[in-house]
């Protein structure tokens, strides 16, 4: 599911909070869970904007601090294939 638009995001907050409106009719309103406007609002509190998360598991690389050793393997055997690098 996408993420909702940051325009729809600031009309949940402001219509909780300038109008004051309790998050179940804002819920209501918008069609939206109860908890997603109580995220909202928390989010708005906390970190001052309402950007959707990045969705997913950070990815991780193995390689992230091999590059020194990687570049150091390459310029002892500048001649070697992946097999013989992968062997050491």
């Amino acid at each position: 599911m996408k993420a909702y638009s940051i325009d729809l995001r600031e009309k949940i907050v402001l219509a909780h909070i300038q109008e004051k409106i309790s998050i179940r009719q804002v819920a209501i309103r918008f069609a939206v869970s109860k908890s997603l406007v109580q995220k909202l609002v928390k989010q708005q509190q906390n970190d001052g904007n309402l950007q959707p998360k990045k969705r997913g598991k950070p990815q991780f690389s193995h390689l992230t601090n091999a590059s020194v050793e990687l570049r150091e393997l390459v310029v002892e055997n500048h001649d070697a294939t992946l097999q013989q690098f992968v062997a050491k």
